[in-house]
């Protein structure tokens, strides 16, 4: 097989749980051995968060940890750091989401790695950025991501419902991507002046980013408020719908003059198209909650995949409020290249959300069990065998 991008680049993922870890798994599609630390017994905490009790498959960890290399290593004995720190003195990226004082207490900080190899990059991701009286705080993506910036407020379905749950690594994996993003700026910064140096993120960056749109807004002066029921819109094209098998989609009808026409023409309101209350932009606006209580009649009438049909036929943007479970029937999640089957052959997994021309990812391998790779990696690193047992009698090794 060809040589991947990042093939020959040594990334430490000395992170836990997913925002972290998701960078490094991005750098691993594209052929980066990424060796992952993990404390000795159960691991990383992430492989016991099992959405179906009682099962044995680590779901979750398949996702954020395949391509990489499992060292279970206790990083509060001495003989732990500085195993760590002969890996860091050939690395090229070290990642870690560590709270600040347990960085110092590690001797994992900065300050502490980057003597050992100016050429290193140091992603450093926490909760709540690294100034400021809540640097040193714990989060989720459900706290820092998600509450904290405004979209679990902003997503409700309206003033009156409970803010909106976030699911399992919403904000996360798009966090991981903004770090990322970090790691590689400063890889393309490295080629240019040999030096490596800190990128730093954070699950409130991230947050406010994506929610970026309500933020601006306000700090215009404008007031941001929560969204009207789905019956009374401020854009009755702009909506979702339900149709007759008790289905929904949302239609995105924003280029209205050229498409209304065809739109109303094909689900057989044409009588609409000349009607005072819908004839303008201004119209609609106004008489939005008539609009909707209309298309509410008509859409449901027929079946999602009927609509679907239709809507299609006359370019209509729009899209069905789908369920997880028919993720893996659909069959755009394979062209786009979504979904790939692990190198086995037995089952799927997400993949990086972007393709770069003449780049292929490597097939997806199993994420490692705790300590899987701890001889392979250390032998990498020049130790014998002597070497290794003395470590494991010691206790530094799982």
């Amino acid at each position: 097989m060809a040589e991947s991008l990042f093939s020959g680049l040594k990334v430490i993922d000395c992170a836990s749980w997913i925002a972290g870890p998701a960078a490094a798994t991005m750098l691993s599609d594209y052929g980066a051995d990424v060796i992952k630390i993990e404390p000795p017994g159960e691991g990383d905490p992430w492989r016991s968060s099992q959405p179906l009790p009682g099962r044995k498959v680590d779901f979750y960890w398949q996702l954020t940890s395949r391509n990489k290399r499992s060292l279970a290593l206790d990083l509060k004995h001495p003989e732990g750091q500085a195993v760590l720190y002969r890996l860091v003195s050939e690395a090229d990226v070290f990642i870690t989401n560590f709270p600040l004082p347990v960085r110092d207490r590690l001797k994992l900080a900065p300050d502490h790695l980057l003597p050992l190899n100016p050429r290193l990059i140091y992603a450093s991701f926490t909760a709540y950025g690294e100034e400021g009286e809540e640097a040193a705080k714990t989060g989720f993506d459900s706290t820092a991501y998600w509450a904290r910036t405004g979209l679990m407020d902003m997503v409700r379905a309206d003033v009156d419902t409970p803010p909106t749950r976030s699911m399992p690594g919403m904000g996360d994996h798009p966090s991981g991507t903004g770090l990322y993003a970090a790691i590689v700026s400063a890889l393309y910064r490295r080629e240019r002046t040999g030096k490596g140096g800190v990128v730093r993120s954070s699950l409130l960056q991230n947050g406010l980013w994506a929610n970026g749109c309500a933020i601006q807004l306000r700090l215009f002066g404008e007031d941001m408020q929560l969204r009207p029921p789905r019956h009374d819109p401020p854009n009755a094209l702009a909506n979702h719908y339900r149709t007759r098998d008790n289905r929904w989609f949302i239609m995105a009808l924003f280029n209205e003059q050229r498409q209304l026409r065809s739109l109303l023409s094909a689900i057989g309101r044409e009588d609409l198209t000349d009607d005072p209350r819908f004839a303008t932009p201004a119209a609609r606006k106004e008489n939005a909650r008539e609009l909707c209580r209309l298309l509410d009649e008509v859409f449901a009438t027929r079946d999602l995949a009927e609509w679907r049909r239709i809507l299609d036929g006359v370019g209509v943007t729009f899209g069905i409020v789908a369920t997880v479970n028919e993720a893996l029937d659909d069959p755009q999640m394979r062209h786009s290249g979504a979904l790939a089957p692990f190198a086995d052959g037995e089952g799927l997994t997400v993949m990086t959300p972007f393709h770069i021309d003449g780049e292929e990812k490597v097939p997806p391998q199993r994420a490692p069990a705790v300590g899987q790779h701890n001889e392979a990696v250390l032998r990498d690193a020049g130790y014998s065998g002597d070497d290794i047992e003395r470590l494991r009698g010691l206790g530094v090794l799982a």
